[in-house]
């Protein structure tokens, strides 16, 4: 790297702490709410920690490891200094001045209203102009990775750009286009209510402004965990990629199918009409797409490996693969946690079958196993894979890694599937207060305790992952020179429109017009729809 790596591991460093003390926030809310801790007998407690916990999990964790991981992809992939270093640094402390205004306020009870905000709840102003520096400051980063793809294609022209540069720029341009839905909401709707300037809000509105950033945003969370899948796994275990073009299909669909899925998520909400929520259903099918084929080409890449190492028969590839590499545990991990939460997912997006978990610890669970569980491990595997760049330190102890993805993945699937049960059962979320003395709710009591023991592993892993960054000592011997994935057949060159993303943030585009224009004019137009707002905390 040359100039970035100050740049990066503040990045890493700031979401890494952040995500720590998220962590203990959460365990400390199982805690309180299983039979193992009398209640607290404050309400307010638990939910300003579940929105401390919510905006951390979703802003500020996600969008500093993207920038971060953007930035060295940027450097190591282009070959060059990056272009913007003092904006790239502007953005930074953007973020962080974002994230102090906002854990400030929540900490100080004015803003218990969850990281979805939850209009007609109303929060203090420091809360959402928090959240609003947090994307500026991200929206930076995201002009920075446009100009320096542009200025590297203006000194290669028909070069091919690499697959990690590529994927890069598309997550930017996918968070550029979804958290327009969230800053648009609360600019326009929340913050003048929180500012007094007017006692009502158009809460339906509020919540499909939100819908469109509330699923898509995943997909944002997506993407540097499948930056490393295509480019940092097939070397990390002594083979190639099987596919590159294929890489670029699934960054650029991610860019189509995962902006006009939301209103999926207000399946119950009486004022969106139920064609769009058909439609939206539809297309959030549609999304699995790029997933599966990721999932075909990441395991076509381990069986070449396999084969190489000298597997036989139509399985023995599996066993000949290097199962005490960290990569590979952790990416096996990650396939099975998107496995089960991808399922759930289906659930979710089903118009008949989502009345069954609606609103129930199942989707918990589910949102809980694809986030926390299948793309926070991959995040803790490119830290782990930057770190000798950034640190100029020896490679980690491949036992303590492995130590410490069995202790995360073991402890996600103990946390989560309790949840998945009991939503089943109807068991409601957002809840900070179960009486397991009723005589329906006293067979729940082992579920919730056997999840808080889960937490507690998961407190453990990321414990074990600070301590192994910290540790990371520089040693006077240089690194080996970084490098992606390269190709099982290296030096194709991929169609025009794969080498570019004009064409699919043009359709990312048009497809959001389409399936929000109408809910969003029609519910703007609708004077009733507009409700008293709920002043939450002291303001």
């Amino acid at each position: 790297m040359y100039l970035a790596k100050r740049l990066v591991l503040a990045h890493f460093w700031v979401a890494f702490i952040a995500f720590f003390a998220a962590i203990l926030l959460g365990e400390w809310q199982m805690y309180v709410r299983s039979p193992l801790s009398p209640w607290v007998n404050n309400p307010e407690h638990y939910y300003r920690s579940v929105t401390a916990h919510g905006t951390v999990m979703a802003y500020v964790l996600p969008t500093l490891v993207a920038m971060g991981f953007g930035y060295a992809i940027t450097e190591l992939a282009l070959k060059r200094p990056l272009k913007g270093m003092r904006w790239a640094w502007a953005g930074f402390w953007l973020v962080i001045a974002g994230t102090l205004m906002a854990a400030v306020t929540t900490a100080l009870g004015k803003a218990s209203v969850l990281y979805t905000f939850y209009p007609p709840m109303i929060a203090s102003s420091f809360y959402y102009l928090g959240v609003v520096l947090v994307v500026v400051g991200s929206w930076i980063w995201v002009a920075l990775m446009s100009i320096n793809l542009y200025a590297w294609k203006k000194e290669s022209p028909g070069a091919t750009v690499p697959l990690a540069m590529y994927g890069n720029v598309a997550g930017a341009y996918l968070w550029a286009w979804t958290s327009v839905g969230a800053s648009v909401e609360i600019l326009t709707l929340i913050l003048p209510a929180s500012l007094g300037f007017t006692d009502t809000i158009n809460a339906g509105l509020a919540r499909v402004f939100f819908s469109w950033t509330l699923h898509a945003i995943v997909y944002f969370w997506l993407m540097p965990a499948y930056i490393a899948f295509y480019t940092l796994f097939p070397r990390a275990i002594g083979g190639r990629l099987y596919s590159d073009t294929m890489g670029r299909v699934a960054f650029a669909l991610f860019l189509v199918f995962s902006m006009p899925i939301g209103i999926h998520h207000l399946f119950a909400d009486p004022q969106v009409g139920a064609g769009f929520k058909f439609v939206h259903a539809a297309m959030t099918a549609m999304v699995s797409i790029p997933t599966l084929l990721t999932v075909f080409t990441i395991v076509a890449s381990a069986e070449v490996v396999g084969r190489l190492r000298g597997g036989k028969g139509p399985f023995g590839w599996v066993k000949a693969l290097p199962w005490d590499n960290p990569m590979m545990l952790a990416v096996t991990f990650a396939f099975i946690m998107l496995g089960f939460g991808g399922a759930g997912g289906i659930i979710n997006m089903s118009y008949q079958l989502n009345e069954s978990i609606h609103n129930t610890q199942w989707v918990t669970g589910h949102f809980h196993l694809i986030f926390a569980g299948a793309i926070v491990i991959m995040y803790f595997m490119v830290a782990y894979e930057l770190w000798p760049q950034l640190r100029n330190s020896a490679p980690f102890s491949a036992r303590l890694v492995r130590t410490q993805l069995w202790l995360w993945f073991v402890g996600m699937m103990i946390l989560t599937m309790p949840w998945h049960l009991v939503g089943l059962l109807g068991a409601p979320r957002r809840m900070a207060y179960y009486d397991y003395t009723h005589p329906a709710l006293a067979p729940q009591a082992i579920t919730v305790t056997i999840s808080t023991f889960g937490g507690l592993l998961l407190v453990i892993s990321a414990a074990l992952f600070l301590y192994l960054l910290a540790a990371a000592k520089t040693q006077s011997a240089s690194v080996p020179e970084f490098s992606f994935s390269k190709a099982v057949h290296p030096g194709t060159k991929p169609p025009a429109v794969l080498n570019s993303l004009g064409l699919w943030v043009a359709m990312m585009i048009a497809l959001t017009v389409v399936n929000y224009g109408y809910p969003i004019v029609q519910l703007a137009l609708t004077p009733e729809a507009s409700v008293p707002i709920i002043p939450v905390g002291e303001r």
